[in-house]
């Protein structure tokens, strides 16, 4: 049986996994959890190829649990009810010896899949570790999320990549046996995308694909034997963010024609057609804004469409948000107003609210003059009255520059009627 390399170095302790310290670290979770012997179902939420499977793994091996898994796109209700069953065959009646279930891709379940592993995990006949690459806020139901701990898996860094290449290279049976000189790891890395099982695929085929024993890697060799290995969209790797990029910025460019080409070739290479609604969404308030603000209602309504009705017709629904967002006008000066914001919160600190515009639920709290000159807006003309509602430390600071913009042309004329010199509008 021809073993992959990635299986092959497979980590089976913790001091044995790289990176994700704040987790497997002295003081993180994992490692806290494991030594009490109290494990918690869980969620791995993290980019593909950050060892989600392997910790999944080592906490398994570590607390001597029995460990099941499954694929989420492989497996049905009646495959996860199967499992449920051995688990309470083995469980024992002490909390610490729950068998582990893992389940690979969970974000893949539908909902009553989900739906069938609350039980289990509520009475304690399983611990779930379930790994994403999706946000689980969207993709796992309530009920299941509020059940388990979510940990966030950063992306190797460049040195763990090459602490991994080196690690193969000297630790692996079939490579130790070959005089490998790693010259070059640029594109080894940049090829992977970051995704170490990758990384290492890619170190394989280019040492097997030399007759020789002894094998020199550069930068150049690798990209010869791997370029016809190369899909034409890896939605996991650095295709999948250049392609975002350009659909997002083809968008914030006004062509439509560019935008619907991109989200083709996102289509096309099968990417979440969920990941792209987000997107979308969110370009509708960065890059359109007050300019139309009509853009992020259909937006939203387009993310919802999407979710409702899935793959291949939400492609429909995609090309006509995509077609609206480019063709709107644009404005980022609501985006623009919150950057400056946040900006003057970190330089002016946690300045006191007006006295006038308090909360006052309290007897005392009124005494205290908490609320005692505030004015009604919808008791004055026009339902406006001149009040100060910023710290007196930055009065009179403007923030929201209104956009070059028909809509936004109306909104300054309206504000500079209604502040006329305090702000500058």
């Amino acid at each position: 049986m021809n073993v992959p390399l990635a299986e092959r170095i497979r980590p089976n302790t913790l001091e044995g996994y790289l990176s994700q310290q704040h987790l497997i670290g002295p003081k993180g979770a994992i490692t806290i959890q494991i030594k009490s012997g109290m494990i918690s179902s869980m969620i791995f939420w993290g980019p593909p190829g950050t060892g989600k499977t392997t910790l999944a793994h080592i906490i398994a091996k570590t607390s001597g649990r029995p460990f099941y898994t499954l694929s989420a796109v492989e497996s049905g209700v009646a495959a996860v009810r199967e499992v449920i069953e051995k688990a309470k065959k083995n469980n024992t009646l002490f909390a610490t010896q729950n068998p582990i279930l893992f389940i690979d891709e969970i974000h893949r379940f539908s909902k009553s899949q989900q739906d069938s592993l609350l039980g289990a995990v509520e009475k304690g006949w399983i611990t779930l570790i379930g790994a994403t690459t999706e946000n689980p806020s969207f993709e796992v139901i309530p009920a299941l999320l509020s059940r388990c701990q979510v940990y966030v898996l950063n992306p190797f860094s460049k040195n763990d990549l090459e602490t991994l290449l080196d690690r193969a290279i000297t630790n692996d049976e079939q490579l130790s046996k070959k005089k490998i000189e790693l010259k070059e790891s640029e594109a080894l890395i940049r090829l992977s995308g970051g995704d170490a099982r990758k990384l290492l695929n890619i170190l394989e085929l280019v040492v097997l694909s030399e007759e020789n024993d002894t094998v020199v890697i550069t930068n150049e060799a690798v990209q010869k034997k791997v370029q016809k290995n190369t899909v034409l969209y890896d939605k996991t790797g650095e295709q999948h963010y250049d392609i975002i990029s350009a659909f997002i910025k083809s968008i914030r460019g006004s062509d439509p024609n560019a935008a619907v080409y991109w989200l083709a070739r996102m289509i096309e290479g099968g990417e979440d057609v969920k990941f792209i609604a987000r997107r979308m969404v969110i370009s509708a308030s960065e890059d359109i804004g007050l300019a139309n603000p009509t853009a992020l209602v259909l937006a939203n309504a387009a993310f919802q469409a999407v979710h409702t009705i899935g793959y291949p017709e939400a492609s429909i629904v995609l090309s006509e948000c995509a077609v609206y967002l480019a063709t709107s006008a644009k404005s980022n000066a609501s985006y623009k107003a919150l950057k400056e914001a946040q900006k003057l919160v970190k330089q002016t600190g946690d300045l006191p609210v007006p006295l006038s515009i308090r909360n006052a639920p309290t007897k005392l709290m009124k005494e205290l003059g908490y609320g005692a000159e505030y004015q009604y807006a919808h008791d004055f003309e026009g339902n406006f009255v001149t009040h100060e509602f910023l710290p007196e430390a930055i009065s009179g600071t403007t923030l929201y520059r209104p956009g070059n913009n028909a809509k936004e042309h109306s909104l300054r004329t309206y504000l500079k009627k209604l502040w006329e010199e305090k702000y500058d509008f």
